[in-house]
C-alpha cells in the first residue's frame, strides 16, 4: 500500500512538473517574440521660439504603431536652419523603415552615414533622433528613461543657477535672492562673460573696423576684477554657498592659469571653461600649478577632446552639451568613462536647450553614480505651455514627472504661434581694443 501510495504521489508530482514545464514553454515562446516590430515611418524637425531669442529645434520620430512617437532635442541656436535641413533631407530618408528598437545600431550607422563626422550640425540632428528613440523605448516599456538606464541614484537633480550684476552690489543682491530661492550652488559673473562693461576706448570702432554691434572686451580689467568679485561675495554671503564662475575661454591660456591660481583660495565649486578646446594641451600645466576644480567640455563634439582630459584626470567635471555630443547614447558612455577616473558630470544646460533636452539631462543625472551638478534654467510660461511635462525646479532641485519616456510632450499647434526670429542665429563677435576677435 505504501509502495502504491508512493507511486501515486510520484505520478502526481510528475504530472505537476509536466504542467509547469508546459506553462514555462508557453511563457518562453511568448517572451521570445517580445513586442511587435516597430518601424520608423518619419523623422521630422519642429522649430519654435516661445523663449525669447532662443530657436528650439525638436526632432519628432513617428513609428508604425499609431500614436507612438518620440521627441528629442536638436537645438543649435546659432545654426537652427542647418539642423532642420540635415534632419529633413538626410536623417528622415535614411531612417525610414528601420527598427526603432535598435538604438545603438541606429546611432552608429547614422553617425557614419555622412562619412565625415563630429560636427555640431550633424551631431545635433543625430541627438534629436537618439533622444527621441530613448523616449519611444521608455514609452514602449512603460517606464521613465532613467529606469532603463539603471534606476535612480538620488531623489532629484541638484542644480546651480546664475547670478550676475553690473557691479558688486547688484551681484550680491542677485546671489542673496537665489539663496533665498533654495539654491546651494550659484554661478557668479560681474556683467557678461569677461565683464565687457569694464573695458573702455574700443579703438577698433573709432577706426571703423568691424560693425557697430560688435562688443569690446579687454582681458586686463576682467583679470583684475574677478578675484575681487569672489572676495566680495565670500565675505558678504559666507563660506557655505558653493560658488562657480564661467571664464568662457575669453583670455589667453597663461592668463587663465594665473587666474585659476588666484581663485583657488576662495574654494570655488568649479571654474568653467578656462581654456578653449584648441588649447587642451595647457590643462597639464594648469593641473600642476593649482587644485582649483575645473569643468570643461561645453564646446566638445569629438571624443578626442574629452578622452585624454578624463583619463589623465586633468579636469574635475565633464561638461559636454549632450546634443553637441550626439545624444544620450554617447553621453551615458562619457559618464561611464568619467566614473572610473573620479570625474563628475555637469552637463551644459542653458536656456538654448529645449525642455526635452533638459529632461534628457535630468534622466541621465538621476541614473549615473558620478553626477556632480546640473545647470538649470527656469522656462517662461509660454515655453511650459508648448512643452507639457517640462521638468520643474524646487528648492534648487530639478524634478522630472516620471511619465514613461522622457516625460515631455510638444503641442505642435501652439508651437506654430512662436515662429523663429528673422535673424537665423549667430554668436556676436567680441573684440579686443585693436579689433582682434576673442574666443568664443
Amino acid at each position: 500500500m505504501l509502495k502504491g501510495a508512493g507511486l501515486g504521489t510520484a505520478a502526481a508530482v510528475l504530472g505537476l512538473l509536466a504542467k509547469k514545464d508546459d506553462a514555462l514553454a508557453q511563457t518562453t515562446a511568448k517572451s521570445s517574440k517580445g513586442l511587435a516590430p516597430l518601424k520608423i515611418t518619419r523623422v521630422r524637425p519642429i522649430l519654435t521660439a516661445p523663449q525669447p531669442r532662443i530657436r528650439f529645434v525638436v526632432v519628432k520620430v513617428e513609428t508604425s504603431e499609431p500614436g507612438l512617437y518620440g521627441l528629442g532635442c536638436a537645438t543649435f541656436n546659432q545654426r537652427p536652419l542647418a539642423v532642420k535641413t540635415a534632419v529633413e533631407e538626410y536623417l528622415d530618408p535614411f531612417c525610414r523603415g528601420r527598427d526603432a528598437d535598435n538604438i545603438e545600431d541606429l546611432w552608429q550607422i547614422a553617425y557614419t552615414s555622412s562619412y565625415w563626422r563630429n560636427g555640431p550640425v550633424l551631431n545635433n540632428a543625430l541627438s534629436g533622433l537618439d533622444q527621441a528613440l530613448w523616449d519611444i523605448k521608455g514609452k514602449r516599456a512603460g517606464m521613465p528613461v532613467f529606469q532603463l538606464l539603471g534606476g535612480k541614484c538620488r531623489f532629484a537633480v541638484d542644480c546651480y543657477t546664475h547670478s550676475s550684476g553690473k557691479d558688486l552690489a547688484a551681484l550680491e543682491a542677485s546671489v542673496r535672492q537665489n539663496m533665498e530661492r533654495g539654491y546651494r550652488h550659484i554661478r557668479i559673473q560681474l556683467g557678461g562673460y569677461g565683464s565687457p562693461q569694464l573695458s573702455s576706448d574700443p579703438h577698433f570702432q573709432e577706426q571703423g573696423f568691424g560693425l557697430p554691434v560688435e562688443s569690446h572686451m579687454d582681458a586686463r580689467p576682467y583679470l583684475k576684477t574677478t578675484p575681487r568679485m569672489f572676495e566680495h561675495i565670500r565675505s558678504k554671503c559666507g563660506e557655505d554657498i558653493e560658488l562657480l564662475h564661467d571664464m568662457h575661454e575669453r583670455v589667453e591660456p597663461i592668463d587663465a592659469i594665473n587666474l585659476c591660481k588666484e581663485l583657488e583660495r576662495y574654494h570655488p565649486f568649479f571654474i568653467e571653461d578656462p581654456l578653449a578646446p584648441e588649447a587642451n594641451g595647457y590643462f597639464r600645466m594648469l593641473r600642476q600649478q593649482c587644485s582649483t576644480p575645473i569643468a570643461m567640455g561645453e564646446l566638445f563634439n569629438n571624443p578626442h577632446e574629452w578622452v585624454s582630459l578624463i583619463s589623465e584626470r586633468l579636469i574635475d567635471f565633464i561638461r559636454v552639451h549632450i546634443s553637441q555630443a550626439g545624444g544620450l547614447t554617447p553621453a551615458r558612455k562619457i559618464a561611464a568613462l568619467a566614473e572610473w577616473f573620479q570625474v563628475r558630470t555637469a552637463w551644459h544646460g542653458p536656456s538654448d536647450v529645449s525642455p526635452v533636452g533638459h529632461s534628457a539631462n535630468a534622466h541621465l543625472d538621476l541614473a549615473v553614480h558620478n553626477f556632480g551638478i546640473q545647470e538649470a534654467v527656469q522656462f517662461n510660461d509660454a515655453t511650459q505651455e508648448v512643452f507639457p511635462g517640462t521638468p520643474v525646479l524646487k528648492n534648487g532641485y530639478m524634478y522630472v514627472n516620471e511619465a514613461p519616456g522622457l516625460g515631455v510632450d510638444l503641442n505642435e499647434e501652439l508651437a506654430k504661434k512662436f515662429p523663429l526670429p528673422e535673424n537665423p542665429g549667430y554668436w556676436l563677435p567680441t573684440r579686443r581694443k585693436d579689433g582682434t576677435a576673442s574666443r568664443p
